[in-house]
């Protein structure tokens, strides 16, 4: 890496110049890049931006490029004390797995887990994680606590499910979506884990709720098989048909997963405005299928890319994100590029933003816009020669080419560790509260760890 410490990128206001800069039409040198209170100044050619601060010292990132920070449009923050426990697991693993590990959560053991995704978030680029609703049973601004206290930008999700007969929490979704709305790294939204799992009263409700707070609601929707049916059996329709019925489908929703759609499906959430998010990595992890991302670009549906909880390195989630598409879909029609390296950086970053309702907030380097990027090393080998940056970033970039990851213009991370909480700290107790969790959960695996399985088939 280049020779660089934290302190070139200033105390709160800075007149930065990297090698190049991620903007959305693709990396471009010779720019400059002001970042005060928070946010950007200005961002354009140097020669024009260097005269409107002269009293600003510019400050050289040879070597390096200025990019957005990722949005992870779909995250599990209360999961990550039990993340291995999905491998080589089937579908629908959230009754034998994430319901339990959730469930045995106290409050210090929920703080652990969020800050610990958080970080894992963080290392791996992302500035932006969408919390899709705990099943904990937790206040969720332990959860706000301790991503704020990480310095990652997070959507607040507060699960509003009551069609077991627990009680609707309308009022209390008005006081959370009040509670954050002024938070500088904090942003409501309200969550049904799947459509049958709340009431017509409270799907309408939480969306409309949504829609007039400028929030979004999250809901997971056609992922497996057996969501699909389920929902077709109690409620006689497909998941996002049903949503349409109820008038839930809009630009305040956030669909998860949506790897099952049909033709008419894809028609309603065009025409409704809905964001959905694409998560690779989950379906090659325990999904039936991949979502048509390349299609629902087409239709000009929108969408980000989320982990699904999975791993926190931006870099390899868009990898997977095009790799999936090419092997689901472009192979059998010789579509070698599958969208392009732009198309994946965009849907991490400015369209993956709009997707979970903060595309004025962050997810590009512009005028206006917070403050929330990476530099990346360009130095590495991985990224040299560098013909085609976008490209490079898509296939060969990973986390270990983050100098640092910029929130809300302060650095949280420089290569690889938090500068103001004790990182490694967190790790080591975090390790330790995640086996007294996964002991008293009363999980069930359907497959044996990876030792297990591998004496089970007689392997030396």
């Amino acid at each position: 890496m280049t020779d660089l410490t934290p302190d070139v990128l200033g105390d709160g206001t800075a007149l930065l110049l990297p090698e190049q800069v991620l903007v959305p039409g693709g990396a471009v040198g010779g720019h400059a890049v002001v970042v005060a209170d928070g946010r950007f100044a200005a961002v354009g050619p140097a020669e024009e931006v260097r005269p409107q601060f002269p009293s600003l010292t510019p400050r050289r990132l040879d070597g390096h490029l200025l990019m957005p920070g990722f949005v992870d449009t779909h995250h599990h923050l209360t999961q990550s004390l039990g993340g291995a426990l999905a491998f080589g697991e089937p579908s629908e693993i959230f009754r034998r797995v994430w319901v339990p590990l959730e469930h045995a959560l106290d409050d210090d053991t929920a703080y652990l887990s969020a800050k610990l995704a958080a970080l894992q978030s963080l290392r791996g680029g992302f500035t932006t994680v969408a919390e899709a609703g705990t099943r904990a049973p937790v206040d969720v601004d332990v959860i706000a606590t301790a991503t704020r206290e990480a310095g990652l930008r997070c959507i607040l999700g507060l699960t509003c499910n009551d069609a077991d007969g627990a009680p609707a929490k309308h009022d209390v979704a008005e006081r959370h979506l009040a509670t954050y709305a002024s938070d500088e790294l904090v942003h409501p939204s309200l969550a049904i884990a799947v459509p049958e799992a709340a009431t017509e009263r409270t799907l309408r409700t939480t969306a409309a709720l949504a829609a007039e707070a400028g929030a979004v609601v999250q809901i997971h929707v056609n992922e497996h098989l057996a969501g699909v049916e389920r929902c077709l059996v109690q409620r006689g329709l497909r998941p996002i048909e049903y949503l349409h019925q109820l008038g839930v489908l809009g630009p305040q929703l956030l669909g998860a997963h949506a790897t099952l759609v049909t033709p008419a499906e894809l028609r309603l959430l065009r025409d409704s405005g809905a964001a959905i998010s694409y998560n690779p990595v989950a379906s090659a992890w325990k999904g039936n299928a991949v979502a048509p991302a390349l299609m629902m670009r087409e239709l000009g549906i929108r969408f980000g890319l989320g982990t699904d909880g999975t791993r926190g390195d931006g870099f390899r989630l868009l990898d997977a994100a095009e790799t999936a598409q090419r092997i689901g879909h472009g192979m059998a029609v010789g579509d070698s590029s599958c969208g392009g390296g732009l198309t994946w950086l965009d849907h991490a970053t400015r369209s993956g933003a709009d997707a979970v309702g903060l595309g004025a907030v962050t997810g590009e380097i512009a005028v206006g816009k917070a403050a929330d990027f990476l530099l990346v090393d360009l130095a590495a080998p991985e990224l040299r020669p560098g013909c085609d940056v976008p490209w490079q970033l898509v296939r060969l970039a990973g986390s270990a080419q983050l100098t640092a990851v910029v929130v809300a213009g302060d650095v949280r991370l420089w290569r690889g560790w938090p500068l103001d909480w004790d990182g490694p700290a967190l790790v080591d107790q975090a390790s330790k509260a995640a086996a007294d969790v996964v002991g008293r959960a009363g999980i069930t695996r359907a497959h044996p760890t990876s030792a297990e399985h591998w004496a089970r088939k007689g392997e030396p």
